[in-house]
């Protein structure tokens, strides 16, 4: 019961409480660069989880025979094979999404979250509890990724996955889109604002202040 209850902790815990985005801001330039429409969005998102949980098992699985000299070396290379993988899939299979992703599905390879996951957890746990990590990170950031690009998209196209949600004033309906919100910078404001919202619900989230002021030397009238 113990390693159920752990296990479920792993995976549940980086949506909201542990969360990779919010709580230590990791991979935002994918998730402010590819958010423009859900469906690039959510692409995104299936091609990072893919990559990030078979990268922590195939880590975990060779951990005791990477010299430590080399294993973040290793560790490019298992990513960048699998993310060359996945790019070719998209490119066979939706081209079309694939264009709208360009560069960006080629740097998951660089992407903090997968390496940090894979040098923090999958290189000093077996296979399974680290690909249950690695999924449960995905999809923390997934969460964050699909919520940014459903909000861009809807307010900023009136659609969602290319369907028209609120009715345009340009066909007799009365939501006049939000074009800022197709721009670079709404990203930025969106997720600033998502990470304010889950620190004030979860205030432990918050970083300790750097500086206290000193106490007021002024006299009580």
């Amino acid at each position: 019961m113990t390693a159920a209850r752990a296990t479920w902790s792993t995976l549940t815990d980086p949506l909201v409480r542990q969360n990779p985005v919010t709580l230590q801001i990791l991979g935002i330039c994918s998730a402010l660069a590819v958010t423009t429409t859900l469906a690039t969005a959510v692409t995104m998102s299936v091609a990072l989880t893919i990559v990030l949980t078979l990268s922590a098992g195939l880590v975990s699985a060779i951990r005791r025979h990477i010299p430590g000299t080399i294993r973040l070396i290793v560790q490019i290379v298992i990513v960048a094979s699998l993310v060359i993988v996945i790019d070719q899939v998209l490119q066979a299979y939706f081209a079309e999404i694939s264009r709208a992703l360009s560069v960006y599905v080629g740097l998951i390879t660089t992407n903090c979250l997968v390496l940090g996951r894979t040098e923090a957890f999958a290189r000093h746990n077996p296979p399974f509890p680290a690909m249950i990590d690695a999924f449960g990170n995905g999809l923390g950031y997934s969460l964050v990724l699909v919520t940014i690009g459903g909000l861009r998209e809807l307010f900023g196209k009136g659609e969602l996955f290319g369907r028209t949600i609120l009715p345009l004033a340009d066909a007799g309906g009365w939501f006049t889109p939000l074009s800022l919100m197709l721009l670079a910078p709404s990203a930025f404001f969106l997720l600033g604002l998502l990470v304010w919202a889950v620190r004030t619900i979860l205030p432990e989230q918050s970083e300790a202040r750097e500086h206290t002021p000193p106490p007021s030397t002024e006299p009580a009238e």
